[in-house]
């Protein structure tokens, strides 16, 4: 398997491989704690068996949970924790997250939660989860306030980005990889689209793994990792999760850029760049939807996680981005009034 390449998240005595190509799955079973006698697989009904791995001389356990952000709830943390005691796993056995971004945040804050820990390990089998969702130890759930309003910091012991599942997918779960994928051109400030996906992807891998070991719980550079996703988290909510995160995200990319415009941090070339990105790059919307209110909107955004004390927003400068507190409304909405304007004729 020469076309497996291995990144390290390095946290000291957890740090974790991070493996990258086609049959990457294969590599997972020698990755997980020898001591685990017990594997809970956590996965979707659509997710092909081909991609789950063999777990020879162990004693296997497959869990289901539902598709769609409805079932990323605490209801089903405690359908899963309920799922785990009966079939008696205990502290040293491993929870194996296999799907996408939604199955490996459930997998991650339910092995969080049991036992009050045990180690998980995850096959990511869309392009978001192996860029962002499967890598740095978040977890989470949804409640009706909110995304990702509950949920923990539980590192993974490892992680395997299986190309081959990306075959199986279809164009929306690649729009939907390919938002959080532009994201990292504003963070690193590198046109990344010139690689092999499987390069692209590694990159990804690498850059948030340097973030995650200097910042692991988000006290500092590791929100940077957020651009775009303050808009984002309010777009998923008021759509009724009828557009997807990485969708989302990329409209926040560029109405990221508006903000910082209306704020003075960019000029008008800058927010040019970010459609440029995400539009011609990524072939991405960057449309805001008409019938999402702004009222709404900005209600969502001010119960964000990073809003500590005041709307709080990761902004692009001249030096790179930062994390900026206390932004006004009235600002807010000027950069929401130029979103839905830009490149509209008078």
């Amino acid at each position: 398997m020469s076309d497996v390449r291995t990144v390290r998240v390095e946290l000291g005595d957890r740090s974790y491989p991070v493996v990258v190509g086609r049959g990457a799955r294969h590599e997972l079973p020698s990755l997980i704690p020898n001591g685990s006698r017990r594997v809970a697989i956590v996965t979707q009904e659509s997710i092909p068996a081909v991609l789950i791995p063999a777990f020879a001389g162990r004693d296997v356990h497959r869990f289901v949970i539902g598709d769609g952000e409805d079932h990323k709830s605490l209801s089903t943390i405690e359908e899963l924790m309920r799922g785990f005691s009966r079939a008696g796993l205990t502290r040293t056995d491993c929870v194996v997250g296999v799907g996408g971004g939604l199955v490996t945040d459930v997998a991650g804050f339910a092995a969080a939660s049991y036992h009050r820990g045990i180690p998980v390990a995850h096959v990511a089998t869309t392009l978001l989860a192996m860029v962002d969702a499967a890598i740095g130890g978040k977890t989470g759930v949804n409640i009706p306030e909110g995304k990702n309003l509950v949920g923990a910091f539980w590192q993974p012991c490892a992680v395997a980005c299986d190309t081959d599942a990306l075959d199986t997918l279809p164009e929306s779960e690649s729009r939907c990889g390919r938002g959080e994928m532009a994201k990292y051109h504003f963070i690193v400030r590198e046109d990344l689209s010139t690689q092999s996906l499987e390069e692209r992807i590694a990159a990804c891998v690498r850059i948030k793994a340097e973030v995650v070991a200097g910042d692991e719980r988000e006290s500092g550079r590791r929100a940077l990792l957020n651009y775009g996703h303050t808009l984002a988290h309010a777009i998923e909510v008021n759509s009724g999760w009828t557009i997807a995160h990485g969708e989302a995200v990329a409209i926040g990319l560029v109405f990221a850029a508006h903000l910082a415009h209306v704020l003075g941090r960019i000029d008008d070339r800058r927010v040019a760049d970010h459609y440029a990105v995400v539009k011609d790059t990524y072939g991405l919307s960057t449309a805001l939807p008409k019938d999402l209110d702004d009222d709404a909107l900005i209600e969502s955004m001010k119960r964000d996680k990073k809003a500590l004390s005041s709307l709080t927003f990761v902004l692009d400068s001249r030096d790179g981005l930062e994390v900026i507190e206390g932004i006004d409304e009235a600002k807010i909405r000027d950069a929401l009034k130029a979103h839905r304007g830009y490149g509209v004729s008078s």
